[in-house]
Protein backbone atom coordinates (compact mmCIF):
# COMPACT_ATOMS: atom_id res chain seq x y z
CA UNK A 1 0.00 0.00 0.00
CA UNK A 2 1.29 3.50 -0.94
CA UNK A 3 1.02 5.19 2.47
CA UNK A 4 0.61 8.66 0.72
CA UNK A 5 -3.15 7.46 0.08
CA UNK A 6 -2.81 8.23 4.03
CA UNK A 7 -3.36 12.00 3.79
CA UNK A 8 -6.59 11.90 1.74
CA UNK A 9 -8.16 9.45 4.34
CA UNK A 10 -6.71 11.08 7.59
CA UNK A 11 -8.73 14.60 6.12
CA UNK A 12 -11.68 12.90 5.68
CA UNK A 13 -11.47 11.36 9.25
CA UNK A 14 -10.49 14.63 10.84
CA UNK A 15 -13.76 15.76 8.86
CA UNK A 16 -16.03 13.78 10.97
CA UNK A 17 -18.01 16.43 12.85
CA UNK A 18 -17.57 14.73 16.73
CA UNK A 19 -19.16 17.49 18.58
CA UNK A 20 -22.61 17.26 16.23
CA UNK A 21 -22.53 13.39 16.03
CA UNK A 22 -22.43 13.20 19.62
CA UNK A 23 -24.70 16.69 20.71
CA UNK A 24 -27.12 14.75 18.81
CA UNK A 25 -26.85 11.70 20.55
CA UNK A 26 -27.59 13.71 23.72
CA UNK A 27 -30.38 14.94 22.46
CA UNK A 28 -29.50 18.07 22.29
CA UNK A 29 -29.13 21.12 19.89
CA UNK A 30 -26.54 21.53 16.90
CA UNK A 31 -23.61 23.27 18.72
CA UNK A 32 -23.15 25.27 15.78
CA UNK A 33 -26.51 26.91 16.61
CA UNK A 34 -25.83 27.23 20.10
CA UNK A 35 -23.45 28.63 23.28
CA UNK A 36 -20.39 30.10 20.77
CA UNK A 37 -21.63 27.85 17.45
CA UNK A 38 -18.06 26.00 18.16
CA UNK A 39 -18.16 22.00 17.53
CA UNK A 40 -15.62 21.55 19.66
CA UNK A 41 -15.65 19.84 23.19
CA UNK A 42 -15.96 22.97 25.38
CA UNK A 43 -19.21 24.36 23.68
CA UNK A 44 -20.66 20.40 23.52
CA UNK A 45 -20.03 20.49 26.98
CA UNK A 46 -21.84 23.66 27.82
CA UNK A 47 -24.79 23.24 25.66
CA UNK A 48 -25.29 19.45 25.82
CA UNK A 49 -23.96 18.33 29.04
CA UNK A 50 -20.60 17.58 30.47
CA UNK A 51 -20.38 13.80 29.54
CA UNK A 52 -21.17 14.85 25.82
CA UNK A 53 -18.22 17.37 26.06
CA UNK A 54 -16.02 14.55 27.39
CA UNK A 55 -16.94 12.43 24.52
CA UNK A 56 -16.30 14.77 21.88
CA UNK A 57 -12.89 15.44 23.79
CA UNK A 58 -12.12 12.08 23.42
CA UNK A 59 -13.52 11.59 19.70
CA UNK A 60 -11.52 14.60 19.07
CA UNK A 61 -8.46 13.33 20.21
CA UNK A 62 -9.05 9.89 18.25
CA UNK A 63 -9.54 11.76 15.00
CA UNK A 64 -6.07 12.76 15.10
CA UNK A 65 -4.30 10.17 16.48
CA UNK A 66 -5.46 7.21 14.89
CA UNK A 67 -4.10 8.77 11.27
CA UNK A 68 -0.66 9.63 13.24
CA UNK A 69 -0.35 5.95 14.64
CA UNK A 70 -1.52 4.51 11.21
CA UNK A 71 1.37 6.89 9.69
CA UNK A 72 3.88 6.00 12.42
CA UNK A 73 3.31 2.35 12.19
CA UNK A 74 3.74 2.37 8.18
CA UNK A 75 6.62 4.74 7.95
CA UNK A 76 10.00 6.46 9.89
CA UNK A 77 9.44 9.83 7.52
CA UNK A 78 8.79 12.79 9.24
CA UNK A 79 7.42 14.46 6.35
CA UNK A 80 4.91 11.94 5.50
CA UNK A 81 3.90 11.50 9.19
CA UNK A 82 3.72 15.51 9.32
CA UNK A 83 1.39 15.15 6.42
CA UNK A 84 -1.03 13.44 7.29
CA UNK A 85 -1.36 14.77 11.25
CA UNK A 86 -1.56 17.86 9.46
CA UNK A 87 -4.21 16.29 7.28
CA UNK A 88 -6.33 15.21 10.13
CA UNK A 89 -6.02 18.57 11.55
CA UNK A 90 -7.28 20.61 8.72
CA UNK A 91 -10.29 18.08 8.25
CA UNK A 92 -11.54 18.90 12.02
CA UNK A 93 -11.17 22.94 10.78
CA UNK A 94 -12.61 23.11 7.37
CA UNK A 95 -14.62 19.35 7.45
CA UNK A 96 -15.95 18.35 3.91
CA UNK A 97 -18.99 17.31 5.72
CA UNK A 98 -20.09 20.55 6.97
CA UNK A 99 -19.38 23.25 3.97
CA UNK A 100 -15.30 23.57 5.56
CA UNK A 101 -16.35 25.38 8.31
CA UNK A 102 -15.29 22.92 11.65
CA UNK A 103 -13.62 23.91 15.12
CA UNK A 104 -10.57 25.13 16.17
CA UNK A 105 -8.70 21.72 16.10
CA UNK A 106 -7.25 21.82 19.99
CA UNK A 107 -7.76 18.27 20.83
CA UNK A 108 -7.24 16.86 17.03
CA UNK A 109 -3.46 18.85 17.25
CA UNK A 110 -3.04 17.47 20.37
CA UNK A 111 -4.05 13.67 19.16
CA UNK A 112 -1.57 13.90 16.48
CA UNK A 113 1.05 15.59 18.80
CA UNK A 114 0.63 13.07 21.37
CA UNK A 115 1.51 9.81 18.92
CA UNK A 116 4.31 11.73 17.37
CA UNK A 117 5.73 13.51 20.35
CA UNK A 118 4.49 12.36 23.79
CA UNK A 119 6.57 14.60 26.04
CA UNK A 120 6.69 17.66 24.27
CA UNK A 121 2.49 17.18 24.15
CA UNK A 122 2.30 16.35 27.60
CA UNK A 123 4.46 19.33 28.80
CA UNK A 124 2.07 21.53 26.68
CA UNK A 125 -0.93 20.17 28.14
CA UNK A 126 0.35 20.88 31.58
CA UNK A 127 0.81 24.89 30.09
CA UNK A 128 -2.44 24.38 29.45
CA UNK A 129 -3.74 23.00 33.06
CA UNK A 130 -2.35 25.79 34.85
CA UNK A 131 -3.59 28.37 32.70
CA UNK A 132 -6.92 27.34 33.03
CA UNK A 133 -6.91 26.75 36.49
CA UNK A 134 -5.03 30.19 37.03
CA UNK A 135 -7.20 32.47 34.59
CA UNK A 136 -10.16 30.23 34.17
CA UNK A 137 -9.67 30.49 30.70
CA UNK A 138 -9.63 27.12 28.05
CA UNK A 139 -9.43 29.68 24.83
CA UNK A 140 -6.66 31.24 26.89
CA UNK A 141 -5.16 27.79 27.99
CA UNK A 142 -5.61 26.50 24.44
CA UNK A 143 -3.42 29.17 22.85
CA UNK A 144 -0.46 29.66 25.30
CA UNK A 145 -0.48 25.22 24.92
CA UNK A 146 -0.42 25.82 21.70
CA UNK A 147 2.41 28.66 21.37
CA UNK A 148 4.54 26.50 23.57
CA UNK A 149 4.35 23.58 21.77
CA UNK A 150 7.26 24.38 18.82
CA UNK A 151 9.29 25.39 22.08
CA UNK A 152 8.94 22.33 23.76
CA UNK A 153 9.72 20.19 20.30
CA UNK A 154 12.67 22.39 19.65
CA UNK A 155 14.28 21.64 23.16
CA UNK A 156 13.58 17.74 22.69
CA UNK A 157 16.10 16.34 20.24
CA UNK A 158 13.97 12.99 19.19
CA UNK A 159 10.97 15.47 18.69
CA UNK A 160 12.75 18.22 17.08
CA UNK A 161 11.93 16.73 13.55
CA UNK A 162 8.34 17.72 14.23
CA UNK A 163 9.23 21.71 15.10
CA UNK A 164 7.38 22.64 11.41
CA UNK A 165 4.29 20.76 12.08
CA UNK A 166 3.90 21.90 15.45
CA UNK A 167 4.24 25.77 14.15
CA UNK A 168 1.92 24.72 11.05
CA UNK A 169 -0.84 23.46 13.99
CA UNK A 170 -0.11 25.88 16.85
CA UNK A 171 -0.40 29.10 14.55
CA UNK A 172 -3.53 27.77 13.43
CA UNK A 173 -5.25 27.20 16.32
CA UNK A 174 -4.11 30.92 17.48
CA UNK A 175 -6.05 32.09 14.75
CA UNK A 176 -9.17 30.42 14.72
CA UNK A 177 -9.15 31.67 18.01
CA UNK A 178 -9.34 35.25 17.20
CA UNK A 179 -12.55 36.00 18.29
CA UNK A 180 -12.40 34.34 21.59
CA UNK A 181 -8.97 37.15 21.40
CA UNK A 182 -11.32 39.53 21.08
CA UNK A 183 -13.99 38.76 23.92
CA UNK A 184 -11.02 38.29 26.25
CA UNK A 185 -9.77 41.85 25.38
CA UNK A 186 -12.85 43.13 25.65
CA UNK A 187 -13.57 41.22 28.97
CA UNK A 188 -16.43 39.15 27.78
CA UNK A 189 -15.03 35.45 27.89
CA UNK A 190 -16.89 33.20 29.12
CA UNK A 191 -14.90 31.46 32.07
CA UNK A 192 -14.28 27.79 32.95
CA UNK A 193 -16.45 27.07 35.68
Amino acid sequence: MNPYILIPIAYLLGSIPTGVIVARAFGANDPRRAGSKNIGATNVGRTAGKAAGVVTLIGDLFKGALPAFAAVSLTNEVRLISLVGFAAFIGHLFPIFLGFRGGKGVATACGVMLVVAPLATLLSAAVFVMAVLVKKYVSLGSMLAAASLPVFLSFLPHARPFVPLGVALSALVIIKHKENIKRLAEGRENKFK
